[in-house]
């Protein structure tokens, strides 16, 4: 079995799980474990479908950083439940998905899967650094458009795209990319700072969509090219210079808010999938007991064992 670096973004996928199984299953104690097992279900079919050697669960150790903030104060502020001052803002979050979170995080370290986060930054970034500086192939697996950013086929980069639900998993190449949205990979992020991201709290320049970003970026290749065409007035309409020209501060702070982090100093453990070792399947029957993860725990233990 050839190599393969499977990086989750564990977030996006444990919501997905929280929201994709009824929060009727719970714990003996009435805890809800909804997302724990539906999570735990995710990596199951990941690892069986696409047959990684190597998996890291990548974590947001800070998914609103305060220097994305201070560039763009909006960036995710849709999202905030309570600002904290001196630290990291805290998340909405169900009250019935927040408990389940360290007990995700413990049935990750009792299988031996890695847990990689970073201070001041967003999974993503952990994403972006692992997929930059592997020496294996790599499967991404997120519901987030961002990371298209990293796809690269000369590196065998990819996206386990997760969008449309566990059932209709796309795979996202640079052809992919390219038929969608009309942009290289290497393109996207500009393309996603041209177009905006109300979901990011990413305002985008004012009368520019998708298809006007698109037809940008193939003329100058790139926001620096496309803002000194607007400065010379050529290769645009008057009225879309207009509309760079008058977004240039926006233009000069958001590609570091959307670029995602190639060089983050991290510490990585090991990362290999092995077979579950007797230690690690007392310490997951525990678990399992207590929390009555019962056959997702099964089945999880069994996709391991087959990576022998």
């Amino acid at each position: 079995m050839t190599d393969r670096l499977m990086l989750l973004d564990s977030a996006s996928l444990y919501f997905r799980a929280f929201y994709g199984v009824p929060d009727t299953v719970r714990a003996p104690d009435g805890t809800p474990v909804n997302a724990v097992r539906g999570f735990l279900d995710i990596i199951t079919r990941l690892v069986t479908t696409y047959r990684p050697t190597h998996l890291v669960a990548c974590w947001d150790d800070d998914w609103r950083p305060q220097w994305r903030v201070d560039l763009i104060p909006s960036y995710k502020a849709h999202r905030v439940a309570e600002v904290v001052e001196g630290g990291a803002d805290v998340e909405v979050v169900p009250d019935p998905l927040e408990v389940q979170v360290p007990v995700i995080r413990d049935v990750l370290a009792a299988v031996g899967i890695a847990i990689v986060g970073a201070a001041e930054h967003e999974a993503d970034d952990v994403i972006g650094t692992l997929a930059t500086t592997a020496t294996l192939p790599v499967d991404i697996v997120t519901g987030d458009r961002d990371l298209f950013q990293l796809v690269d086929d000369a590196r065998d980069v990819r996206v386990v795209y997760t969008a449309r639900g566990m059932s209709r998993l796309e795979i996202v190449t640079d052809e992919v990319v390219v038929a969608k949205y009309g942009v290289l990979p290497s393109q996207y992020a500009d393309f996603a700072t041209l177009r905006g991201d109300a979901s990011d709290g990413l305002p985008g320049v004012p009368g520019i969509g998708e298809k006007s970003a698109a037809t940008l970026l193939a003329a100058h290749g790139d926001l620096a090219g496309i803002v000194a065409a607007a400065e010379a007035g050529r290769g645009m309409s008057a009225g879309v210079a207009a509309k760079i020209l008058a977004a240039l501060p926006y233009l000069a702070v958001a590609p570091r808010v959307v670029a995602v982090a190639k060089d983050l100093a991290l510490t990585t453990p090991h990362t290999r999938l092995q077979p579950l070792d007797a230690d690690r399947r007392e310490r997951l029957a525990g678990l399992s007991e207590r929390w009555a993860l019962g056959t997702a725990v099964e089945r999880i233990s069994l996709a391991l064992d087959a990576t022998a």
